[in-house]
């Protein structure tokens, strides 16, 4: 029963970080770059709406579930020796640490620091310019994270199918 919790926990934590990357990457190649292209006092305004209406439940479960599916996963893979237990503790690893603790640590504060800023404002031009290039480095960053977790996943998944 637990290992086939360990198995669907995993097969969880996949799909999660697929979308979840694939939520980051819309971001990197569609959304940030429309913005960029915008006057800074529309941009800021559409950014701090944009950060407001992703911290919702539906986000949240997504984002924070597949961070708990990955570590079940990991836990569950470790301590039954699914077999592919390296690539599971990889994949958890590049989630929690690549994609999770990036946002907490660098786009989340990145983001506070926008939500203060006056979008008609000389210095809330200079924030945007500053947040810009940031929060889109380190969102490239936490795609690739969540891309290659979800690689490492499925992977796994197909291991441990095959066993």
């Amino acid at each position: 029963m637990i290992e086939r919790t360990t198995a669907v926990a995993t097969m969880v934590a996949a799909i999660g970080c697929g979308l979840i990357a694939g939520v980051l990457l819309a971001f990197s190649i569609c959304v940030m770059p429309a913005l960029k292209n915008q006057p800074p006092s529309a941009a800021i305004a559409t950014m701090q709406q944009i950060n407001v209406s992703i911290v919702s439940p539906s986000f949240l479960t997504l984002f924070i579930g597949s961070a708990v599916a990955a570590i079940v996963a990991a836990v569950g893979s470790i301590w039954f020796g699914t077999g592919s237990q390296s690539l599971v503790v990889v994949g958890a690893i590049l989630y929690v640490l690549g994609c999770v603790v990036v946002t907490m640590v660098v786009n989340v504060p990145l983001n506070d620091t926008l939500a203060t800023a006056s979008a008609d404002s000389p210095a809330g031009a200079q924030v945007w310019s500053d947040y810009l290039d940031s929060w889109i480095a380190w969102n490239h960053a936490r795609t690739g994270a969540a891309g290659a977790a979800c690689v490492a996943l499925t992977i796994a998944v197909r291991c441990q199918s095959s066993l």
